[in-house]
């Protein structure tokens, strides 16, 4: 049946994009204090190169958080485009139009 063919596709990209979140969830972390003890370093610290240091850490903490971000609109379309057919098949079963 097709429908359970596009199910299972959008049940198995559901279940990578949930995976690559959690991984994703882990690193922002860890991007997230290695960016704030660079700003306390960039404060504290009277050399440029610290500054430098918060402001590439920073970029990389954004670029993260911007990729969390796609990967949460990601699972939202997937988890809707999985409702969609599974209310499909139900019809179907149901002998509903």
């Amino acid at each position: 049946m097709f429908i359970e063919r596009r199910l299972k596709a959008v049940s198995r990209r559901l279940q990578r994009a949930r995976e690559d979140l959690a991984v994703t969830d882990e690193q922002l972390l860890q991007f997230v204090d290695e960016s704030d003890d660079a700003r306390l370093r960039s404060i504290v610290g009277d050399n440029p190169a610290s500054g430098v240091e918060f402001s590439e850490s920073q970029r990389h903490t954004d670029a993260m958080t911007r990729h969390r971000a796609d990967l949460v609109a990601t699972i939202a379309k997937l988890e809707a485009q999985q409702d969609e057919l599974l209310d499909e098949m139900t019809a179907k079963r149901s002998g509903q139009p």
